[in-house]
């Protein structure tokens, strides 16, 4: 009987001490409350609680997530889309989590669908299909501000779906090839101005080029006949210069000098000019020629007998002419 009584006793101990006894994870965070009113929080590791008379009431601090359901939205242009979204949460203050929500999952969820329904009605469709992050932003400032009083932080919120009708989306969808191809059409039109102009400033290059390297071939030709002429100006002056130094050095007499002189006219007159000029000192060159006659003669009258009778023309004094006017007619031809 004695063991009987022991046994209980035991029995009644460990199961005291189960109940006395709470181990808190590190993520979580208990309310005790003794005899159903508030007594304490308290943190994560061993806690004791009176059995039967404390009830402790566990929260968990981790980040969790809400999927709001899917929903039509009626946008500010009256297009009907479907939208949903999903929430991040994280509980700060065990308390107020416990006592000042009931449902705290059906809560956030109804305040999230209210809340999306009055920014999606503010945007027109375009816009409501490119602000995802601006309803993401505002959104998440309702309901943090919101659940403030819940003992909650709103992380962060991401749209899941907006979904347009499907006509829209057609429409949508030709709309987009259409602005594809115009952007093809304006792309192609700018290439092909593109090749134009780098094609007529090709053939502006080319025709530049062309251009000076005529130039520069007529310059050469000029240079070169530039080069010929002096060679052959200088050749002539030394040919001139080497013509007068021999004559000079031969020491030519009166009568080879007119000799030279009528052979340069005869030179000219047979030229193709209609017009000839004839010195003006007809007299001297007259009197050249009759020099040349009395040579003549006067050998005539050696081989005669000295029986004939010479009779001599003694021909007036003229001037005999001089080199430079022998050079002059030579230049002229």
């Amino acid at each position: 009987m004695d063991s009987f009584v022991l046994l209980i006793i035991f029995i009644i101990i460990i199961v005291f001490a189960a109940k006395a006894l709470k181990i808190l994870k590190p993520y979580e965070k208990a309310v005790v409350e003794r005899l159903g009113k508030y007594q304490r929080t308290v943190e994560s590791g061993l806690t004791f609680i009176i059995p039967f008379i404390e009830h402790i009431r566990k929260v968990d601090l981790r980040e969790q997530v809400v999927d709001v359901p899917p929903q039509e939205v009626i946008t500010k242009d009256n297009t009907v889309v479907i939208v949903d979204c999903v929430i991040f949460y994280e509980v700060v203050d065990p308390f107020n989590a416990v006592y000042n929500v009931v449902n705290f999952y059906q809560a956030i969820t109804k305040l999230a669908q209210t809340n999306l329904r009055n920014i999606i009605g503010d945007l027109e469709l375009d816009e409501t299909l490119t602000s995802r992050e601006m309803i993401n932003t505002h959104l998440r400032e309702v309901l943090d501000e919101a659940t403030d009083k819940w003992g909650t932080r709103v992380v962060r919120v991401e749209i899941q779906r907006i979904e347009p009708p499907k006509d829209i989306v057609d429409a949508m969808s030709k709309q987009m090839k259409a602005e594809r191809m115009k952007r093809a059409s304006i792309l192609e039109a700018e290439g092909y101005k593109q090749s134009e102009i780098k094609r007529a400033e090709g053939d502006k290059q080319a025709a530049i080029l062309e251009a000076e390297g005529q130039a520069e071939a007529i310059k050469q030709v000029a240079d070169a006949n530039k080069y010929q002429e002096i060679a052959i100006a200088a050749g002539e002056a030394q040919a001139n210069l080497s013509v007068y130094e021999s004559i000079h050095e031969g020491n030519p007499t009166n009568e080879l000098i007119a000799i030279k002189y009528l052979e340069s006219l005869e030179k000219i007159a047979n030229g193709n000019s209609t017009k000839i000029f004839i010195p003006a000192e007809m007299s001297g060159i007259l009197g050249s020629i009759g020099a040349i006659s009395d040579l003549f003669k006067d050998d005539d009258l050696k081989q005669k007998p000295k029986t004939e009778e010479v009779i001599k023309i003694k021909t007036p004094e003229v001037p005999t002419p001089n080199l430079e006017d022998i050079e002059d007619i030579e230049d002229e031809k």
